[in-house]
């Protein structure tokens, strides 16, 4: 069945046109706010679509949360450069998951006829800010009035740990997502070495498709053991992650895309070979660290990607192109197993946060751009893309094909399954013995431990939280398998081996 077939449902959700900018100020370019970037995303968009009034057009400008600038309401802005002044503006909460989840919401806006067009669009200037302090540069980039609200916004609470995580001072990502990698390396039965080596095999992947794509940030290809072994240009960040392990936030990126009507697509013109369907879109939350079952496994991504994949009536391995989110790489190994993905397939189509880039709230937002050109290079095949939010607990997914869908788009959102999953209780302030669960060490920018954290279960099965800062402990917990360790939990949690 042909894309242009008039037997296609006009409200079919498809996209038309995508763009992505890099403004490399490392290599001499102005600098600019990320407003102006989406705006230039958007516009490439419409290039690629070949319709000169796509973006005139828009009914919607839906924004990805920016972290380089604050905005109140960057679509106002945007539609403001753009020219398409009737336009209503969207924006999201924080969270890596949310150019995928704003992607499900405008697509079934689009299929219930609540509108033709929307642009989605994400940009930070990371790059620029860090090049504006360095040279005592006072920005006059656009600020915003707190009033400036958009037509809708996600009201969805702005949640980044438990009380219990909290009051150790757990609470960024850097912090958690260490403490995932250890426990899969557990669970694993590998030695830590045979681990690394597994870990920096599937980032070195992960490098080599950034290498080969005009867009990514960081265009080197690094071996396994570049990638994981610290040195001066590598150093340890937290423990067992190098530098080329984590995220790389600190770029000028934006992409664009424009979702739209198969009848819209139409009217303007767009040729067929353009047109990329989104067949099925879920979303679904983990709970906290402090209340998940373990440190290994995660019911969101396991019940919402399996069920993406069900609403579009395939099964994994009839999916030929993925893009699995990758902060860190505990992601992408909770995404292999709960998906029942490969290792020893390529799991990206952009390059990855590490190397294509990692601007804050919008890497799926260039994930998305090309998975579109890799869909149509690739005319008939299908297409996965995750995306994660948080600490590995909002997650969003996404199936699209240059062929339509079957039964139209469906998007769900199984929370009452995921919530009906065993958690486990958070023992909160908690003194006394405990076991070891999983662990990592922070380090400073000279590669110096500096505080070591730990999951820890008590006897009656509850976890709480240690920390310490003691020499010879993190030594242990950076060179040893404390899985089970006996350890006391003593006043302000402090981490005491038994």
């Amino acid at each position: 069945m042909s894309a242009a077939s008039s037997s296609l449902d006009p409200r079919t959700p498809v996209i038309i046109g995508v763009g992505q900018i890099l403004n490399h100020v490392d290599q001499g370019a102005s600098l600019y706010e990320p407003s102006t970037l989406m705006t230039q995303a958007l516009l490439a968009a419409q290039a690629d679509s070949g319709a000169e009034a796509a973006l005139a057009s828009a009914q919607v400008v839906a924004a990805v949360p920016t972290i380089s600038w604050r905005y109140s309401n960057p679509g106002a802005l945007v539609r403001e450069e753009l020219g398409c002044v009737d336009a209503k503006t969207w924006y999201a909460t924080v969270g890596g998951n949310t150019p995928q989840s704003m992607v499900n919401r405008l697509a079934a806006a689009i299929s219930s006829g609540e509108f033709d067009l929307a642009l989605l669009c994400g940009g930070e200037s990371g790059k620029s800010r860090s090049a504006a302090k360095k040279l005592g540069l006072e920005l006059d980039w656009t600020s915003q009035a707190a009033d400036q609200t958009p037509d809708w916004m996600d009201e969805s609470p702005f949640f980044m740990g438990h009380p219990s995580e909290a009051a150790r001072g757990i609470l960024m990502p850097l912090q958690v997502y260490p403490l995932f990698e250890n426990a899969l390396w557990q669970d694993s039965t590998r030695t830590m070495a045979e681990h690394l080596d597994y870990v920096g095999g599937i980032w070195s992947g992960f490098s080599r498709v950034a290498e080969q794509n005009p867009y990514a940030w960081n265009r080197t290809s690094f071996t396994a053991q570049e990638i994981t072994t610290p040195t001066s240009q590598n150093r340890m960040i937290g423990y067992p992650y190098t530098k080329r392990m984590v995220a790389n936030p600190d770029v000028d990126m934006a992409s664009g895309i424009i979702l739209c009507s198969v009848e819209r697509a139409r009217a303007l013109g767009v040729p067929a070979d353009r047109w990329v369907f989104v067949h099925t879109g879920t979303d679904a939350k983990d709970r906290s660290l402090s209340e998940r079952l373990d440190f290994y496994s995660s019911a969101a991504m396991r019940i919402a990607g399996n069920r993406a994949l069900e609403l579009a009536q395939v099964d994994i391995d009839q999916v030929e192109h993925v893009d699995l989110y990758s902060c860190y790489p505990s992601a992408v190994q909770l995404a292999l197993r709960e998906l029942s993905i490969s290792a020893d397939r390529q799991l990206t189509v952009y390059g990855g946060l590490s190397f294509a880039g990692g601007p804050w709230n919008n890497p799926v937002g260039h994930a998305l751009c090309s998975m579109v050109q890799v869909l149509r290079e690739d005319a008939g095949s299908m297409g996965l893309v995750t995306a994660n939010g948080g600490h590995v607990d909002k997650h969003a997914f996404g199936l699209y094909s240059t062929s339509p869908p079957t039964a139209g788009y469906r998007w769900e959102r199984p929370q009452a399954e995921v919530d009906a999953v065993a958690g486990r209780p958070a023992a909160g302030d908690y003194l006394g013995e405990a076991a070891i669960e999983t662990w990592t060490v922070m380090h400073d920018r000279e590669g110096l431990a500096t505080r070591g954290h730990a999951a820890c279960l008590t006897p009656q099965g509850e976890r709480a939280w240690a920390v310490t800062s003691q020499p010879e402990l993190m030594a242990a917990m950076t060179s040893e398998a404390l899985l089970g360790r006996a350890v006391q939990i003593a006043a302000e949690g402090e981490l005491q081996f038994l």
